[in-house]
């Protein structure tokens, strides 16, 4: 036997004595004395070797060397050591509720306030007296103050305004060795008692942490799973409503089509835009068999088309010209006024009530008028020229008021018009990075910035900010440590550095350390958790329109680690590997750099999330005022509420999900993206074909008005709503 298989057999039967060891040790916990004996004989029947408990004897080590340590500090007057060693050790329930440790407690601080005077009596160590009276004044005001209105304690209160307590008939006994040898034999009995090491066993406590370990991954999971859930229904619903909403268009035109009117072809290539621009991207032919017999058609011409168009009217009438209540106008300069010169409750309490606001309002109107009033009021002071403004809540020395700040900037970045407000605030990238930067990683406040940031990517002019800040660097040393980050922080850190990596300065910027930049990239394509995978794709296929980073990418063998992730089971993910090897093998020259030029590019999409109001760290105490009953009771303003229609800029083109992502996007929105269609009328085939650029990306090809067809597809449709409206 080798000496590698000598260890790992030592090894072996090393962990095995510890686990008997740790079974015996259980079962004696339990006083199961019979089992015990059996143990013991079977043991040494079968040649096993238990190994001795070592737990309790580690314990009692440690505990005797805390109880001696406090006894020597307390033999020469080390209070610093001694309450040091006080506070670390004895448990908080114990201190603050038992009547005898608060006794002792209150005793040992007049101890070794009078030390300096007992060693010293004629007054030497007058100036360390002085500052140990300062310290016994201290704890009287805080700890001791509880203990003032008992008669055996109330001489003492006196002791710090006695010029020489030495001569002082009231404090003569303290300088007794007899009352010294007293306190420390009481000391001693209190620390043997309070200190007294756990019997617990270990098999038990390694089975309690599974179990508590266990649940909280589970919590974790639950919450995670719902969050995602929550998001997903919330699409479809408005994906089921724009549906509805062309399929009531198409009817009436059927309607005019059999009365002899005639139906523009822009009047359908209106629709077209509507029905293909939402994100469900899900072609309504695509699972249609027209060969099939007995197709929709036939149902179709069986159901009366004035009940269908009536049916569905109702069926968004309440949507359409249901009124929501606009809420109360707020005086926003008392406001911005609190938030900067109130108290810490008072700024966090205010900072939670104007985020719910905002994010607990309704969708549409509502919302916007709220933000609209968060804008025209300047809340976030973008216009201000005072030093401390209320983004400088972001530099507060209390993390609830950061988290809080974080967390209204997240809700802000959520609305697409504010974004543009934020946008214009030339201070907040600067705030922004450097809490990132300053944060701790499982700091909520990190999480809710970096998130801010992710959205603000969505424009142009934060994206340059961004990249001159190099905050690329700073994600990919933080993917780097993937296994650190929890999926939500991952995903969003993943989807900004591809945002960033769209732009040509971003992939220059990659260039420079493009073999470190390389290894993130193609370690994350191997991560567990999938969703960051578009994101990681489409960051590879920008970066590699370098030719320096196609050099080192091949001098890495990216092309081989690429195909090491195909999957037979996804072939979308194939198509998209094969896009990043196509662009690896390129021997184009880097472009000029011309998209610096280009307009604000926004998705102008709404992404408010529910985690955004997660785990609320505030809570109201009684009787508090909180939320909107805080706002509207201590900050009613004069009525303003103005409605503004928002406008809908033209959807953007959109990249298909067979080739990487190509455009900014953001993890909200960017779910469950499945691949479209366009529909080429013009041919007798009318063929179907998936987008493979932005330049396929078009309308209806109308020449002659095919009615066949436009019956055809009004009733594909109007199947697909039922099924809507039956999820």
């Amino acid at each position: 036997m080798s000496s590698r298989e000598a260890a790992k057999m030592g090894d072996i039967l090393a962990t095995e004595a510890d686990l008997l060891a740790m079974i015996r040790e259980y079962l004696k916990f339990e006083d199961f004395e019979e089992t015990v004996r059996s143990f013991d004989k079977e043991c040494k029947n079968k040649g096993k070797l238990v190994s001795k408990p070592q737990g309790s004897t580690l314990s009692d080590s440690k505990t005797s060397v805390l109880q001696k340590d406090l006894l020597s500090s307390f033999d020469d007057g080390d209070h610093k050591v001694f309450f040091g060693l006080w506070a670390d050790n004895i448990p908080s329930e114990v201190k603050d509720t038992d009547a005898e440790a608060k006794s002792l407690e209150f005793y040992l601080y007049v101890h070794f306030t009078i030390y300096p005077l007992r060693r010293h009596p004629v007054g030497q160590d007058r100036a360390e007296f002085e500052e140990r009276i300062a310290f016994f004044k201290q704890y009287l005001e805080t700890r001791g103050a509880t203990l003032s209105h008992i008669s055996q304690f109330l001489p003492y209160y006196a002791l710090p305004f006695v010029p020489n307590p030495t001569d002082h008939p009231s404090f003569q006994d303290l300088f007794q060795d007899s009352w010294i040898l007293e306190l420390k034999k009481k000391l001693e009995q209190f620390l043997s008692v309070t200190m007294k090491p756990s019997i617990t066993p270990r098999l038990l406590n390694l089975y309690v942490s599974f179990i508590v370990t266990g649940s909280h991954l589970q919590l974790v999971e639950s919450d995670r799973r719902v969050a995602y859930y929550v998001r997903k229904f919330n699409k479809m619903r408005a994906d089921y409503h724009n549906l509805i909403g062309v399929t009531v268009e198409l009817v009436e035109s059927l309607e005019a089509t059999l009365s002899g009117k005639m139906i523009s072809p822009e009047y359908l290539q209106s629709l077209n835009v509507r029905l293909f621009s939402s994100q469900t991207r899900q072609s309504v032919v695509q699972t249609t068999d027209f060969t099939r017999p007995g197709t929709p058609l036939l149902m179709f011409f069986n159901f009366p088309l004035l009940q269908a168009s009536s049916m569905l009217r109702a069926s968004i009438a309440p949507q359409r010209f249901k009124e929501v209540p606009m809420l109360p106008s707020l005086d926003y300069e008392k406001l911005k006024k609190d938030l900067v010169e109130g108290s810490d409750r008072l700024r966090a309490m205010l900072l939670q009530a104007l985020r719910w606001r905002l994010t607990r309002s309704l969708p549409g109107e509502q919302r916007d008028t709220v933000l609209q009033a968060f804008i025209r009021n300047d809340l976030l002071e973008r216009y201000s020229t005072k030093q401390k403004t209320v983004l400088h809540l972001m530099r507060s020395k209390n993390e609830i008021i950061r988290q809080y700040m974080a967390r209204l900037i997240n809700a802000f970045a959520s609305l697409a018009e504010g974004r543009v407000y934020l946008s214009q605030i030339p201070i907040l990238l600067k705030l922004l990075t450097e809490t990132l930067r300053m944060e701790e990683k499982d700091s909520v406040t990190r999480e809710n910035v970096l998130v801010s940031l992710q959205k603000l990517s969505l424009r142009r002019s934060q994206q340059s900010a961004m990249i001159t800040d190099d905050l690329i660097g700073w994600l990919v040393d933080e993917l780097h440590e993937s296994d650190c980050l929890n999926d939500y922080t991952l995903e969003y850190s993943a989807a900004l550095l591809m945002n960033l990596c769209l732009r040509t300065k971003g992939k220059r910027k990659c260039a420079e350390n493009a073999k470190h930049v390389l290894k993130v990239l193609t370690d994350l394509l191997g991560h567990e958790n999938h969703e960051i995978r578009p994101y990681v794709n489409g960051a590879l296929y920008s970066i590699l329109c370098i030719p320096s980073v196609r050099q080192e990418a091949k001098e890495m063998s990216v092309e081989e680690i690429l195909r090491c992730y195909s999957n037979e089971d996804n072939p979308d993910l194939n198509r998209q590997i094969e896009f990043i090897i196509k662009q690896l093998n390129s021997v184009d020259e880097e472009g000029p750099e011309s998209d610096d030029e280009e307009d604000e590019d926004d998705s102008d999409e709404d992404l408010m999330e529910t985690d955004i109001d997660a785990e609320e760290v505030l809570q109201p105490k009684p009787r508090e005022l909180y939320g909107e009953s805080l706002l509207t009771a201590e900050y009613l303003g004069i009525m303003t509420n103005m409605a503004k229609v928002k406008t809908k800029s033209t959807p953007q083109p959109q990249t298909s999900v067979d080739e990487p992502l190509q455009r900014p996007v953001t993890p909200s929105s960017h779910r469950n993206v499945n691949s479209f269609f366009h529909v080429d009328i013009s041919s007798n085939e009318r063929p179907l074909k998936p987008f493979t650029n932005d330049s396929d990306v078009g309308f209806f090809s109308i020449k002659p008005l095919d009615i066949s067809f436009f019956f055809l597809f009004t009733t594909i449709l109007l199947n697909h709503t039922y099924c809507y409206r039956n999820i």
